[in-house]
């Protein structure tokens, strides 16, 4: 039979019980794995680290595991990671509920600032969606668009449509469920009572009903056999009578370890794990265990490990293609939210000029409402007083929809468009907060902006394997499939295959550090501007030189679309090479020097509001506290060609680019003028190149010179 790897709804009604014993606890971290496994690592005071695995890929499972077969952090914690942190650092988890008898679980963490609710969806394609307190999402692994549902960042969380529950189903209810139904008894079970395949079958099995039995042959007595042994499930599980069992396929070597909870170096292949012995697997092999959460540790634990042992084909095709439509669908979605959005954020401005439009109709309303509050009026009898005035034909009383004391907000109807109004305030107070508004959902379009240039770059890579593998399989029959990109001689390859990215820095100078971080600058004074403005994020480091005239260097700790954090500590060899590409693109090149100074800071000091009787020029930034200065930090740019994951030129500090590039080309401060100078790189990336076509098509001069220092240059071993 094959393992178990999802979570069944029985499963989850067993677990929250055990989970819950861990209220109180405080979260450290988040980390994502992939894009479908989250770890919460807390802290609980009595029985110290807690490690939480919350997965909805190909596995969904939720459960603790021990801290030893915690898997290492992944590198730079991607968005979702950051914005969980953001939530949930130092908060307490104090609740974990199973939606009705759905295999969703909810877990509540509370926090000064406000609750954070996690919802885990293990049915399905899987999904975890972050909300608040009132359900509204804040992010979510996938985002859902469908006529029965949705769940998208910024609206409420939608649950799935309600079902039979069968741990508290009536009597009365369980029959009208199975006479409802036209198949056979177990599958009534599975489907019209929700129970799944296998419980379906151990139901009928401790009721000693036969399991094909077609429903129309079942009476009244088989209907209170098969309740009754629903109701001693249903009490095992709300009494939490467990006796957690891992099963395994094979009898003999499955009896040897009987009673050996926990043994890593068992042969056997498991297949399930439940709270309690099954009828249904009476004979299989099987291990008992103290808790069912340490038992769900131990059955993924040696599930993961019998799938690391499985042979891996080299031969065997990857589905690309299922890949490549996961990301179309995804950029489908994206493109759908920022259509949302705009529609959303033009909905919102419509509405600020119609209540101007109608500036005194709306007065009117406001000013009645507010002189009748003033002289303590209940908000009943200024509801009736509107009434009263629609049956006079009064225009300011007839565009009122709805009046609500309690909130002290006014529903009024213009033109068709229903506007909400907070009574006590003004017009013009009213319509800004609606393009307040309406800018917070634009600003949400430019993340989800920046979102879906991410997946493009995913959907490019995933194409980009796939063109790999079939021009390699075409070539030699995949002999040489082993070998990594990386290692291929790029210059030697008589066709290199293009694979183009566009990304949303690129406009700006940038550089990617050697230990991955994303560094930009600004190549004038608006787009110095811009980088402070727009793109300084919490965590950020921002360089600067000494000297007058540098670009404003932003070292990321996040990307735009990604919560910003301030919990990362950026490397001081990203830092260092922030430096030296500050100091390399400022004045300093330009003037024939091979050195300058440079300082850097906190995100949190800079600000574009000066003292009083300063003034700024446009691009300009007041700082304010402490520099760490970088004295003489020596200039360097290398040019190089990248050939994986994207064909593209890059350029910045040699000890990030040299890793990075195919090829490189070392610069310093020389004679020849820049479009000289890129002209002569050119010339001698075609020398290096087999493919001359391919520099061509991705390495003109011009595209060459878009990252080379101002002033003149060389190149550097001349």
């Amino acid at each position: 039979m094959d393992p178990k790897r999802e979570l069944t709804s029985v499963d989850l009604a067993a677990l929250v019980g055990e989970l819950g014993t861990y209220e109180g606890a405080k979260v450290d971290k988040a980390y994502l794995y992939g894009d479908d496994l989250v770890r919460l690592k807390m802290r609980d005071f009595d029985r110290g680290r807690v490690e939480l695995m919350l997965e909805v890929g190909e596995t969904k499972r939720a459960h603790t595991v021990a801290p030893e077969r915690v898997p290492d952090a992944p590198g730079r914690p991607p968005q979702f990671a950051m914005m969980l942190r953001n939530r949930l650092s130092g908060a307490d988890f104090v609740d974990v509920e199973q939606y009705e008898f759905d295999r969703i679980l909810e877990f509540v963490f509370e926090r000064e600032d406000g609750v954070t609710r996690i919802i885990v969806e293990l049915f399905g394609q899987g999904n975890v969606a972050v909300t608040d307190g009132e359900y509204e999402v804040i992010d979510s692994l996938e985002t859902v668009r469908l006529k029965s549902r949705t769940v998208v960042p910024g609206s409420r969380y939608e649950f799935p449509e309600t079902r039979t529950n069968p741990l508290t189903v009536s009597r009365e209810a369980f029959g009208h469920e199975m006479e409802e139904s036209d198949t056979d008894v177990v599958r009534t079970l599975a489907t019209q009572l929700n129970f799944g395949g296998l419980y379906g079958e151990e139901v009928c099995s401790r009721a000693g009903v036969e399991k094909a039995m077609d429903i129309a042959d079942a009476d009244e007595d088989i209907y209170d056999r098969l309740y009754e042994a629903t109701e001693r499930l249903a009490l095992d599980v709300r009494n939490r009578n467990f006796e957690p069992r891992l099963y395994f396929e094979d009898d003999e070597a499955g009896d040897e370890n009987e009673g050996e909870a926990g043994d890593d170096s068992s042969p056997d292949t498991v297949v399930d794990v439940t709270p309690f012995p099954l009828e249904e697997h009476a004979e299989l092999a099987a291990e008992p265990y103290d808790s069912f959460l340490s038992a769900l540790d131990d059955y993924f634990f040696r599930l993961e490990l019998a799938d690391e042992e499985e042979p891996d084909p080299t031969d065997q095709r990857p589905d690309f293609e299922e890949e490549i439509a996961k990301y179309e669908r995804i950029i489908e979605q994206q493109e759908g939210a920022i259509e949302g959005f705009e529609l959303e954020a033009e909905a919102m401005r419509e509405k600020a000029e119609l209540l101007y439009a109608e500036y005194g109709l709306v007065d009117d309303i406001l000013t009645t409402i507010q002189e009748a509050r003033a002289r303590d009026r209940p908000w009943d009898e200024i509801e009736e007083r509107f009434e009263v005035g629609k049956e006079r034909g009064i225009e300011a009383a007839e565009a009122v929809v709805d009046l609500d004391g309690s909130e002290g907000v006014v529903t009024i109807d213009l033109d068709g468009d229903r506007i909400d109004l907070v009574a006590r305030d003004g017009l013009e107070q009213n319509a800004d907060r609606l393009y307040t508004e309406a800018k917070r959902i634009a600003e949400k379009k430019e993340g989800a902006l920046a979102a879906i240039e991410d997946t493009r770059e995913d959907l490019t890579d995933a194409k980009g394997r796939r063109d790999r593998w079939e021009a390699e399989d075409d070539g030699d029959d995949g002999a040489d499939d082993a070998d990594e990109d990386e290692d291929r001689d790029w210059l030697a390859e008589p066709s290199v295959p293009i694979r183009e990215n566009e990304p949303w820095f690129d406009r700006f100078r940038w550089f990617h550090t050697s230990d991955g971080y994303l560094v930009i600058g600004g190549r004038n004074a608006d787009q110095n501007e811009e980088l402070v403005k727009k793109y300084l994020e919490p965590g950020d480091k921002v360089l600067h030189t000494q000297a007058h005239g540098g670009p404003v260097t932003v070292l990321k700790a996040t990307d735009p679309s990604e919560a910003s954090s301030s919990e990362i500590e950026l490397p001081e060899t990203s830092i260092e090479e922030a430096a030296q590409f500050a100091v390399s693109y400022a004045s300093v090149w330009k003037d024939g020097r091979y050195a300058g100074d440079v300082y850097a800071v906190d995100s949190d000091q800079v600000t574009k509001t000066p003292e009083s009787g300063e003034y700024l020029e446009k691009g300009g930034f007041a700082i304010r506290g402490d520099r760490t200065y970088y004295d003489d930090t020596p200039v360097g740019v290398t040019v190089g060609i990248q050939c994986e994951p994207y064909t593209r030129v890059i350029g910045g500090p040699p000890s990030a680019i040299e890793g990075q590039a195919a090829t490189t080309i070392e610069l310093e401060p020389g004679r020849y003028a820049q479009a000289d100078a890129a002209k002569r790189l050119y010339r001698e990336f075609r020398e290096r190149f087999a493919d001359e076509s391919f520099v061509r098509k991705i390495a003109s001069p011009d595209r060459i010179q878009h990252f080379m220092p101002p002033g003149g240059s060389r190149i550097a071993e001349e």
